[in-house]
């Protein structure tokens, strides 16, 4: 499923604004760019400055040399230069506005010297964009004022292009570039470095959430850093030890507790039904009272046992069974109230114990036939790769947001206690917990009338 603009944007604010990892990075980008902004800026100066100032005496250098040696009569027409000087020169007149000699290279140009020659200035040494040449350069000039083969007061200027770094807005962008660069590597390591720190506490986020409060055997993982992480590590697992502990212990007293209750109850049990035998009319409803409430202690009894057995994880012996015929032995079973059907598909072969997938059958059926108007329907079939099992009553059905709390311990609706007072609100977790121990689910799917109870099992590979 593809996600709006706006939920991409709020997990992105979430990574980068909510999480550690994500603010982290912010504010190391953020101190990185304030940082590498003013070492850039005084870089970008003195390169630049650098590099004006090499151009510049070059310049310089090229223009002296040429009039020095005018001054010593060894210079004049035609105008040539050195390999190592500027091949831009040009001597121009006294007013500034003609060229009366130049190099190859300036000649057929206008003068280069922008400054106002005819007020007599003696030096030029600046930075210029004249138009006559590309991008920028930098002009040197001197006037001579003695004779000289071009007349006296004429001036040598030399201008050296400067590098088109320096042109403008290129050693700006340059530097901005260099900029961004430094910063998406400075904010891929820190994530980076962040993420591999916090990778063990993600994975102990992971392995916390995956526990189950029925096998508090497992461990989380302890990074050998000898730090803090560490520590958080072996806290977790000393208190998960320590849970384990104490849900054993509750467990114990439950399994002991229980096992203790079975004695006495069927003692009771059997002293009220021979009671109820000799008894006068006038004693006996009251005898079947108590009677009734012993067999409901008693299941209460067995349910809490078998709770305990499978919240303990106790091994039981395991066997492929036919859930058809499991099916059809339970619904054979049933008395002449409501009437059941069955469908059931041979064949369907899971791997679990025979007693326990029972137990699931019956407390299915039962809790239909508690809730059936007239009738219950029971299906077995394949489902691809999985047995499926459906229980089905024609009753009022179970709300949508009250599925869930059926299968919870003790949990009882209105409409099961006003049906049977007498239940226990055991029979639907424990059949739960049978179908999960075998990697099953057991699920309430939708029903155009009553409820209707979905198990899943795998499928025995072959039937066998």
């Amino acid at each position: 499923m593809t996600q709006s603009w706006g939920e991409r944007t709020r997990y992105w604010r979430d990574r980068l604004f909510v999480s550690v990892r994500g603010r982290a990075t912010v504010v190391t980008v953020a101190f990185a760019a304030l940082f590498l902004t003013v070492i850039l800026v005084l870089c970008m100066l003195l390169v630049r400055d650098w590099l004006e100032r090499r151009e510049a005496d070059k310049a310089e250098r090229t223009t002296e040399r040429i009039v020095f040696d005018v001054l010593r009569g060894r210079g004049g027409p035609p105008l040539t230069t050195r390999p190592d000087e500027s091949s831009l020169v040009q001597v121009v007149s006294p007013d500034g506005r003609t060229v009366l000699a130049a190099t190859p290279a300036a000649r057929d140009k206008p003068p280069l010297a922008s400054a106002d020659l005819a007020t007599g200035t003696l030096l030029v040494d600046q930075r210029t964009c004249p138009a006559s040449i590309p991008g920028c350069a930098w002009i040197f000039g001197l006037r001579v004022v003695n004779a000289s083969p071009w007349g006296p007061g004429a001036m040598v200027v030399t201008a050296e292009p400067l590098p088109s770094l320096l042109n403008v807005w290129g050693l700006p962008l340059s530097l901005v570039a260099i900029l961004l660069v430094l910063l998406a590597l400075v904010a891929w390591w820190t994530w980076h470095t962040i993420g591999r720190a916090f990778a063990p506490v993600d994975r102990i986020r992971r392995e916390l959430a995956g526990l189950d409060m029925r096998d508090l055997r497992q461990r989380v993982y302890v990074p050998r850093t000898h730090g803090e992480i560490q520590a958080l590590g072996e806290t977790v697992n000393g208190t998960l030890q320590r849970l384990e502990e104490a849900t054993d212990r509750e467990r114990r007293f439950i399994s002991d507790a229980s096992h203790d209750l079975r004695n006495p109850i069927a003692g009771l049990h059997m002293q009220l039904e021979m009671a109820l035998d000799e008894a006068a009319e006038e004693s006996r409803p009251l005898l079947r009272s108590a009677l009734r409430d012993t067999e409901r202690l008693n299941d209460i009894v067995m349910d809490l046992l078998e709770l305990s057995r499978l919240d303990s994880r106790a091994p039981q012996p395991e066997e492929p069974v036919d859930l058809a015929e499991a099916a059809r032995r339970e619904v054979d079973r049933r008395g002449d109230g409501v009437r059941v059907t069955a469908r059931l598909e041979p064949g369907v072969i899971v791997r679990a114990n025979p007693v326990r997938i029972a137990r699931v059958l019956g407390n299915l059926l039962s809790n239909a036939e508690r809730h059936a108007e007239s009738s219950v329907e029971v299906t077995v079939r394949r489902d691809g790769g999985t047995a499926l099992l459906e229980v089905q009553d024609d009753g009022h059905g179970i709300p949508p947001d009250q599925r869930e709390r059926v299968f919870e311990r003790f949990a009882r609706l209105s409409e099961s206690r006003e049906r049977d007072p007498q239940g226990t609100g055991l029979g639907l977790p424990i059949a739960r917990e049978i179908t999960e121990i075998y990697g099953g689910t057991l699920t309430i799917a939708d029903s155009d009338r009553g409820a209707r109870f979905v198990m899943r099992l795998p499928l025995v590979p072959d039937g066998g």
